[in-house]
């Protein structure tokens, strides 16, 4: 195996449902992208379908598209039994979408925008959707940028076995950060 690992390195996909959260652009839209070249059904969940919409013409293989605003839970709820009516089983639940550095503002539902949108957001999200993950050996991976002065961004993901969810890895400090 080469010492650096690049896309070819994913094996197929073929059979496997993968719901990608924010994969208009950046690394949801790259992540989407090679999921679905290498044989899964992806959904691309996004705020902005038009833009998803775009997304989704520029990958290959079967991929569709979701609305989910993640600052709204009755967008979260509506998209959650959408996604729900249409895959009794998600194998892959990536939440990428994220906002940073946003100006003091709430969520519809009353929450500080970036904590509500980033985590409880996801949270909502994947709570809605677990039994559609616990079935089969599933990955829910939750991302969160970091600034660009720290030296890696912390992400938690997490095996759904069908007994129940085990921590796979734990959030990493950063340098400089609070714990």
């Amino acid at each position: 195996m080469s010492k650096n690992w690049t896309e070819q390195h994913i094996p197929d996909q073929q059979g496997r449902v993968a719901i990608v959260t924010g994969a208009n652009t950046g690394l949801g839209f790259e992540t989407a992208r090679m999921l679905a070249a290498r044989g899964a059904t992806v959904v691309l969940a996004v705020r902005d379908v038009e833009k998803g919409t775009q997304a989704a013409s520029r990958m290959t293989g079967d991929v569709t598209v979701q609305a989910l605003d993640l600052t709204r839970l009755d967008s979260i709820r509506s998209a959650a039994a959408d996604l729900r009516a249409a895959h009794p089983r998600i194998d892959l639940l990536i939440n990428n979408a994220g906002v940073m550095y946003t100006p003091k503002r709430t969520t519809t539902d009353g929450f500080e925008l970036q904590f509500g949108t980033n985590h409880l957001g996801h949270f909502a999200l994947t709570g809605l959707l677990l039994d559609r993950l616990l079935p089969v050996p599933a990955r829910a991976s939750s991302r969160s940028a970091a600034p660009a002065t720290a030296s890696a961004p912390p992400s938690t993901s997490t095996t759904c076995n069908g007994s129940g969810p085990t921590a796979a890895s734990a959030p990493t400090a950063r340098p400089n950060s609070p714990t």
